[in-house]
């Protein structure tokens, strides 16, 4: 990972796709606003992309709860290897979806 000038513990972007990926992920961990980053995604992504986005988080949640992939395909009209994707990510060890999942948990009352 890369520094910055001062050398924070902030990645500097590379260069081509994953320097814009890396660049983009920076952005929205900069913001600290739900609204602000709902609109933001709003704005970079046309509704068909949008919907395709909001499809893949909700197949994995449907993943984590038990739901087969055939019935997610059908519910959520997307593809087989959609899914399969899905499913193998939340399987390695040390799960990014796995953490996004926890963290989104509601706060229980006890």
């Amino acid at each position: 990972m890369k520094k910055t000038k001062n050398n924070h513990s902030e990645p500097i972007p590379g260069d081509g796709e994953q320097g814009r990926l890396q660049e983009l992920a920076l952005v929205l961990a900069r913001m600290n606003d739900v609204a602000m980053i709902e609109e933001f995604l709003v704005e970079l992504f046309t509704p068909a992309e949008q919907k395709d986005i909001a499809s893949r988080w909700e197949l994995v949640k449907r993943l984590e709860l038990g739901d087969s992939q055939r019935k997610i395909a059908a519910d959520l009209g997307l593809s087989l290897c959609k899914i399969t994707r899905g499913s193998r990510e939340l399987k390695k060890e040390n799960s990014v979806f796995r953490t996004a999942l926890v963290s989104c948990q509601p706060l229980s009352d006890g």
